[in-house]
């Protein structure tokens, strides 16, 4: 039993692991702008599963956000880490349980449409969308990961996207560079005793894309289930495997990527595809 910060914890692919991680018996610290909802899902993740799950309001395109999560995130140290062990497993987790536990499992998987054309489009969004998807996954697992090392296993969950490799505006950027960075910070843990994970997926019937306005843009095979992925990734979580793209049909894709062309990937997944996030 560990705890877990998920970020993005009350919507899509977030919310689906953390309930993946309630079901294996892990306390949860959950991480979304509305406090309501997080509320809510406390409750029944207390209720239905029996853990403990502290609610951490933030919103992450802000600096106040991400310091109040980061703050969190270094509570303990290898002190911590034995303390972890002493929590009682004879009755139900609550959230005071959970407040001064560290973190074993960051996932960074807070996001958002940009929903515009970088040219003529509004500077606030995109600095708003780097913040969320870029500079807090810098500053979460920069908080993180050094009590991770000090305390000898840990393990950071990364959500990218399968347009990483494409070109599809400052939304597949920011995805690429999640990708590079934490690969590279795999590089750098190797043999700590901590591990790093990049998720890519693909199209994943979630809230997000009914807020996007994308429900009817792609067919139905393109379309992946939000706990597979979760599950894909968590699996991969637990292997200390670096990359993990859910399903067959995106590995090819991906392939496909890899080996064509930039000019080629450019005209077929560039900008007229540049309100696609997944």
């Amino acid at each position: 039993m560990g705890t877990a910060l998920v970020t993005g914890a009350t919507s899509g692919i977030g919310q689906e692991i953390v309930w993946q991680l309630a079901e294996a018996h892990h306390d949860l610290v959950l991480v979304a702008r509305d406090r309501e909802r997080l509320e809510t899902l406390s409750e029944r993740l207390h209720q239905v599963a029996g853990v403990g799950a502290q609610v951490l309001p933030a919103d992450l395109s802000t600096p106040e956000g991400r310091a109040a999560v980061a703050e969190r995130l270094r509570v303990g140290g290898a002190a911590a880490g034995a303390a972890t062990v002493r929590v009682t497993a004879d009755r139900p987790h609550t959230a005071d349980d959970v407040a001064d536990r560290p973190v074993d499992l960051l996932v960074n998987d807070a996001g958002f449409a940009v929903g515009q054309s970088f040219v003529g489009g509004d500077l606030a969004q995109e600095q708003r969308a780097l913040a969320v998807m870029v500079q807090a996954v810098l500053e979460l697992t920069h908080a993180a990961v050094p009590g991770m090392v000090e305390r000898g296993h840990g393990a950071v969950l990364n959500v990218s996207s399968a347009t990483a490799l494409t070109a599809m505006g400052t939304y597949a950027a920011h995805k690429a560079w999640v990708r590079t960075f934490t690969e590279g910070l795999a590089s750098e843990l190797r043999g700590t005793g901590v591990t790093a994970t990049e998720v890519n997926p693909g199209l994943t019937r979630s809230e997000f894309h009914d807020r996007a306005g994308m429900g009817d843009q792609w067919p139905g095979v393109a379309w992946l289930r939000a706990e597979d992925v979760a599950r894909s990734a968590l699996a991969a979580v637990r292997r200390g495997q670096v990359i993990c793209t859910p399903s067959a049909r995106y590995l090819a894709v991906n392939a496909a990527l890899r080996v064509s062309p930039r000019w080629l990937v450019r005209r077929v997944a560039g900008h007229a595809s540049v309100r696609t996030r997944y």
